[in-house]
């Protein structure tokens, strides 16, 4: 079966499948209906292994933009991976991504959950490694390693919820929640949730898995991978009420989007840009949802699949013009140039930005008033408010570097708007990035709130946002003249590009820590002293015993001779 047969039956699939779980999404939702089908696979004494899919109108939704997003990816790689001679085994991967995706969004089972995590595990390994360089490999040996965590404390919840008799969580959490079990399990899985979604400590695979094919960075980066550990902690979202649990993790998710968005600023990279600006959003749900507000928190998660899919397929049109060019320093005025990537990326920035009446602008704006009327120290205030204005800061920066300065590269680049069918996929999100926030604000909150604030709150984060985009474009202009006096230290510069140091502190600690430990256990046990005193060893001593004793039984005339000599010397030397 060629390429495009496999790429139209997929992509027709999925957004059949997408129209049909949106519809049925908004079925439950005005009905509120919530379905659980059960399966039991193994009973063992008081444990039952059973397979239950849970279906209610957040897994029906989340699961429909997913199949929108993937089918509208796999069009656009018909023409970004035309070069490619193996794309069908490319469409299968990500077919198989999407498909761990279902499994994790439809189970409230641990273990199906498990198999769907460890899927996702596994698959964005092998996409990560697909274009097989050295740094791909490094990459995605990172990605994996900093994932075995999470997966890890998966194992170790289902172990704890052994306790509980069955591993059905959605029975257990209002019930258990003061408990001290319930503590231990919900630790476990804020742990699981952290590695997934990048949070401090384990922020440095993002940012690496960004060698993943661009279509796959737009597939795992706005809907997936990344938003499986938010999606999971959503779920959980009760063990976060009434405990620190919840209140450690504001504090690692705001430090988490402070650095980000630090590091979004000074970075030049298009995707890693892109890239870290998906860890200042994911850390946003994360602290929202810290605060306890789990509807806000997932209008979020949806509203950030759109634009930030239709951002990382706008940037990966110009590295594809630019001839795989992703430095931001080489580019600009390619407005001129390439018009309509153009428009499609300063709509997806600004919906990013929180731009009135874009996606972006009713989750985050109603995110910044909840939090103001919302009991918070001055910290956390400060986190949440200066780092959406460096998010407006280096998406402002991005437009800066790509679109009003002066064309960097080489002259001899053509570069045109003619590929309809990257340009097709992306006007799809285009539409869902600006009409998308208010239906589903409508849809999600049908019963509209009060909030009530003064006017110089009510107008600081609009505020915010000027400040930020006017802060971007000067950092912008101090970099480009060379006058950057604001960041002449080139420590400070160093510390906050390179994620406080992060990148570099996980790559050392996983070469000088297990992997030299490994091969010095390997080196010293398995192939030293466990060798030499187990079977191998006594292989050895028992074969140069077996060769000693075959050349004596060899009847050999000089033995004799030698045996003779010998016992003559012996006898002699005792009696005489």
């Amino acid at each position: 079966m060629d390429f495009i047969s496999i790429c139209f039956i997929s992509l027709v699939l999925l957004m059949i499948l997408s129209i049909v779980f949106l519809l049925m999404s908004l079925n439950f939702l005005f009905f509120n209906l919530i379905y659980l089908i059960e399966w039991e696979i193994i009973s063992l004494n008081s444990t039952s292994v059973v397979m239950t899919l849970l279906l209610d109108w957040m897994s029906l939704m989340f699961m429909s933009f997913v199949l929108l997003i993937s089918s509208v990816v796999i069009y656009y790689s018909k023409d970004y991976m035309s070069h490619d001679y193996n794309i069908n085994r490319f469409i299968m991967i990500v077919l198989m991504f999407v498909l761990s995706m279902m499994l994790l969004i439809i189970s409230p089972n641990l273990i199906s959950i498990l198999l769907g995590w460890d899927g996702l595990g596994l698959v964005s390994y092998c996409l990560v490694i697909y274009f097989q360089n050295t740094k791909s490999y490094n990459a995605g040996m990172i990605t994996a390693l900093s994932n075995r965590v999470g997966d890890v404390a998966l194992l170790m919840a289902i172990a704890w919820m052994m306790n509980f008799g069955s591993w059905n969580y959605i029975f257990y959490l209002e019930i258990k929640n003061q408990t001290f079990l319930m503590m231990i399990i919900g630790s476990l899985i804020i742990l699981a949730g952290m590695t997934k979604s990048a949070q401090i400590p384990f922020s440095s695979w993002l940012p690496a898995a960004m060698a993943a094919p661009t279509p796959v960075s737009a597939l795992v980066h706005s809907s997936t991978l990344v938003t499986a550990g938010v999606y999971l902690l959503i779920r959980f979202n009760i063990i976060f009420l009434n405990n620190y649990l919840g209140q450690l993790l504001l504090l690692i998710s705001g430090l988490t989007m402070f650095m980000s968005s630090m590091g979004a600023n000074l970075e030049f990279d298009l995707k890693k840009i892109i890239a870290l600006s998906t860890l200042s959003q994911l850390s946003l749900m994360m602290m929202i949802l810290s605060l306890g507000f789990m509807k806000l928190a997932f209008f979020h998660l949806l509203m950030h699949a759109l634009f930030k899919a239709l951002l990382f397929m706008c940037a990966g049109s110009m590295i594809h013009n630019l001839m795989n060019f992703q430095d931001i320093r080489m580019m600009g005025s390619l407005c001129k140039m390439m018009p309509l990537t153009s428009t499609y990326f300063n709509i997806s920035n600004l919906a990013l930005c929180g731009m009135p009446f874009l996606a972006g602008f009713y989750s985050k704006d109603l995110i910044l008033e909840m939090v103001i009327l919302s009991n918070v120290n001055k910290m956390i205030f400060f986190f949440f408010f200066f780092s959406t204005g460096l998010t407006v800061s280096y998406s402002f920066r991005l437009i800066y570097y790509s679109m009003i300065k002066i064309f960097n590269l080489m002259s001899l680049y053509s570069l045109n708007d003619e590929s309809l069918v990257m340009l097709k996929s992306m006007m799809i999100l285009l539409i869902m990035s600006i009409i998308g926030g208010s239906i589903i604000s409508w849809l999600i909150f049908p019963v509209p709130s009060m909030i009530c604030l003064p006017l110089y709150l009510k107008v600081l984060v609009l505020l915010i946002c000027l400040m930020g985009g006017l802060m971007g474009y000067l950092i912008s202009m101090f970099f480009y003249y060379k006058m950057n006096y604001l960041l002449k230290n080139f420590m400070m510069k160093m510390f906050f590009g390179s994620m406080w140091f992060m990148p570099i502190i996980s790559t050392l600690s996983m070469i000088f820590l297990p992997l030299m430990m490994g091969k010095k256990l390997v080196k010293e046990m398995d192939q030293g002293w466990s060798e030499w005193f187990g079977g191998q060893g006594l292989y050895l001593n028992m074969k140069n015993m077996s060769q000693y004793f075959q050349f004596y039984q060899n009847n050999n005339l000089k033995i004799y001779m030698l045996m003779f000599i010998l016992w003559f010397f012996i006898i002699f030397f005792f009696v005489f």
